[in-house]
């Protein structure tokens, strides 16, 4: 993983100045969606490239500890061998960029990679997911104990009510709790930009994330009507390029909730190389929150090397 960030002051006057031109945002998401993407063997090779930056999740309420163990499996080999060997790619390490799980499933996922011999970290969700609307006390040790399961990422849920408020001071001092308490792990701070409001609201709590130490900032839970949207990726990922600008602070990006085919995967691709370039095309720098993708992705290889489509028997299921 890339550096932590250590967090700075808390801003409020570059907050209070953020204003989001919608029109502007609108037009360029759409160019984004409609540019040719790349062909044959680059295409491949962005493929495995978003491979390494899946967070592959599982976030059920039937999750139990054999789905888990099958998702570290599918996690440490994403690709079929033969697939891989064929690309020449089968000495390159290839795995998925995390396993994402609830709380109480972070043990079986730390003892099921340690059993196939996977070093990738095991993130969990934490703070009253998906809506954040349990008490503060209870949030911060359910932080704590993920991190003493083994999780070495928290991916944290703020409390949208904070943002609708305008309450910056209070959002950013809660955010800064997570982050002490999150000790050594990265921490990943989901805005669920589907309920705040406003692309200007997006901007001034992906700022306020970052100032109070986030390492991440992810869209959404998966959770909410509207999750990853390009509108809001772009809002975003200027967010983390002006930051980046004003302190020298790289702070990943994370876009989660319905991606589900290699098609947008590659256009998720584009955009952080447009935008931030090539340093935010790894995992330390990007993720992307899917439990379906990988499945969509694995069929688009299979295709490349083999020139015709898998059927579902033909792959390993995730």
């Amino acid at each position: 993983m890339s550096a932590r960030n250590p967090g700075t002051d808390l801003d409020l006057g570059w907050i209070s100045r953020v204003q989001v031109n919608q029109p502007a945002v609108l037009r360029r998401a759409e160019q984004i969606q409609t540019r040719r993407t790349v062909k044959k063997d680059w295409q491949a090779a962005w493929l495995l490239r978003a491979v390494t930056c899946i967070d592959l999740t599982t976030l059920s309420g039937d999750d139990t500890a054999s789905n888990v163990h099958r998702l570290c499996f599918k996690a440490k080999h994403p690709i079929r061998e033969d697939l891989l060997r064929a690309m020449n790619m089968h000495d390159q390490g290839i795995t998925a960029g995390a396993i994402c799980v609830y709380p109480a499933r972070v043990c079986d996922a730390v003892q099921a990679l340690k059993a196939v011999g996977c070093k990738i970290p095991v993130a969990s969700v934490a703070t009253g997911f998906p809506a954040g609307q349990t008490h503060l006390k209870t949030r911060l040790e359910e932080v704590r104990l993920a991190v003493e399961d083994g999780a070495s990422e928290i991916d944290i849920v703020i409390n949208r009510t904070l943002v609708l408020t305008g309450q910056w001071e209070a959002l950013y001092d809660e955010i800064c709790q997570f982050h002490k308490t999150c000790g050594e792990a990265h921490m990943k701070t989901i805005l669920g930009t589907g309920d705040l409001g406003s692309l200007t609201n997006i901007y001034k709590a992906s700022l306020v994330a970052m100032m109070a130490g986030s390492d991440f900032i992810k869209t959404s839970t998966g959770k909410e009507s509207v999750n990853a949207t390009f509108p809001v990726a772009l809002v975003m990922v200027r967010a983390i390029r002006d930051f980046h600008r004003k302190t020298g602070i790289k702070v990943g990006f994370k876009p989660a909730g319905g991606i589900r085919s290699a098609k947008e995967a590659l256009t998720w691709l584009s955009l952080m190389k447009e935008e931030l370039g090539a340093d935010w095309l790894k995992p330390d720098l990007f993720r992307l929150g899917a439990s379906s993708l990988l499945g969509d992705i694995e069929r688009q290889i299979y295709h490349h090397v083999t020139g015709r489509y898998a059927a579902h028997h033909d792959l390993p299921m995730a």
